[in-house]
């Protein structure tokens, strides 16, 4: 019996695979590069258009010069070939292929790490550096190692205030930077069902901060409910009994808030053990929790009352932030003295729009909390959605209240 990647890539974990690609993209920092090694190639055009998306989201709008100048090429290049294109404010890469984009059973590759968030379609969705990807735009198709298979095996349901990153944090912890190296995570169990589309965006999202080369879900009634918002009628991935090289057993109604420890992902800690931790900045947005539902909850929390930190949201989406316009989520925001950036990246790169200084500490929804990843100098503690709301009104980390439910 067949893992989810096997089934995809049809062959068994260890073999090598020459695989057509059903979508492949790459974004403005990641374009650039993959332009200058498809120059060199010299091919003529690509050779599948339709299938390829440039989509800016990492410095949006160009935060100078040199910055403008690459975009424009690559702007020239997409539009020149026919290629799918998102300009700045379209929102992040990973967020806009999950609009309707990315459908069950694709091969889904992209030019950024974070691509595996695609994998809670269903997809074997990963990540590939710029010289592939050029080679993509060339021929169409790819080639990989199917990979070992970790097993998440997931029961009960998450209560309020713990969410799909706390979720997310915890397994890394568990498996640590390296644990699944060039291995797929496979979420299954009964706990899944509970578990809404974007909350399963955010857990395959961190998959590669484990080492994983993918995270996936298979599809259900959720990802089909999900899907034919966006005119994809779709049919349900049923597991096959296969067996795992590992396997992991959480129970989610046994979790707490936690938050990442600079400068690793896998120190996940209960929010409590830090609680009163002094803050600069708190940063909600980003491919991991920059979502209408995330938003949502955090305009919940924040409601009626100020925030006592700068704080920066920012959408992953334009679709979010219409969304979250048309239902009043960002005005309850905005009134809560919160600064909203285009959708995009944000800071989360370290790029603008709300880098730290050194010896600054930024709470972030983000996924990374590498040693300068947000700015030199600066210490950043990876939490929720409604951790970094409860840590936003008092200005320092706080578990978040139970009472807040919505």
């Amino acid at each position: 019996m067949r893992t989810l990647s096997e089934r995809i890539l049809g062959a068994a974990a260890g073999d090598y695979v020459d695989v057509q690609v059903d979508r492949a993209y790459v974004h403005d920092g990641t374009g650039v590069l993959t332009l200058e090694a498809w120059k060199e190639m010299g091919c003529p055009g690509p050779a599948f258009p339709e299938r390829l998306y440039i989509l800016f989201d990492h410095i949006v709008p160009a935060n100078n010069s040199t910055t403008a100048f690459l975009q424009k090429e690559l702007r020239d290049f997409a539009r020149s070939h026919g290629i799918h294109f998102s300009d700045i404010g379209g929102g992040v890469c990973h967020q806009l292929m999950g609009e309707g984009e990315v459908i069950p059973g694709e091969v889904v590759v992209g030019a950024d790490s974070h691509t595996c968030t695609l994998g809670a379609f269903g997809a074997f969705a990963t990540g590939v550096g710029a010289t592939d990807m050029a080679a993509i735009w060339a021929s169409g198709s790819t080639w990989f190692r199917v990979p070992e298979t970790i097993g998440i095996r997931l029961s009960g349901t998450l209560s309020y205030p713990v969410e799909a990153k706390d979720l997310a944090l915890t397994v890394i912890s568990q498996l640590g930077m390296e644990g699944a190296s060039y291995q797929a995570l496979e979420y299954v169990g009964d706990g899944t069902k509970s578990l809404s589309m974007e909350g399963r965006l955010t857990i395959s999202n961190l998959s590669t901060e484990a080492g994983a080369k993918t995270g996936l879900f298979y599809a259900d009634d959720v990802t089909c409910q999900y899907l034919l918002q966006f005119g994809h009628p779709v049919e349900s991935q049923v597991p096959e009994d296969c067996s795992y090289g590992k396997e992991l057993t959480i129970d989610l109604s046994d979790l707490v808030p936690v938050v990442a420890v600079p400068p690793r992902v896998d120190s996940a800690r209960p929010v409590e053990s830090l609680e009163g931790l002094p803050l600069d900045q708190v940063f909600v947005g980003t491919c991991t929790n920059g979502r209408f539902e995330d938003l949502q909850r955090f305009a919940s929390i924040v409601r009626g009352k100020k925030v006592n930190v700068r704080t920066i949201v920012i959408p992953s989406s334009a679709e979010v932030l219409r969304k979250a316009a048309d239902t009043g989520v960002l005005s309850t925001i905005i009134a809560s003295g919160c600064t909203i950036g285009t959708p995009g990246c944000g800071p989360c790169l370290g790029a603008h729009m709300g880098v730290i200084g050194e010896g600054e500490v930024c709470l972030s929804t983000a996924n990374r909390n590498f040693t300068n990843r947000m700015g030199i100098g600066g210490s950043v503690y990876l939490a929720s959605v409604a951790t970094a709301a409860a840590s936003a009104l008092t200005g320092v980390l706080t578990v978040p209240e139970v009472h807040h439910a919505h």
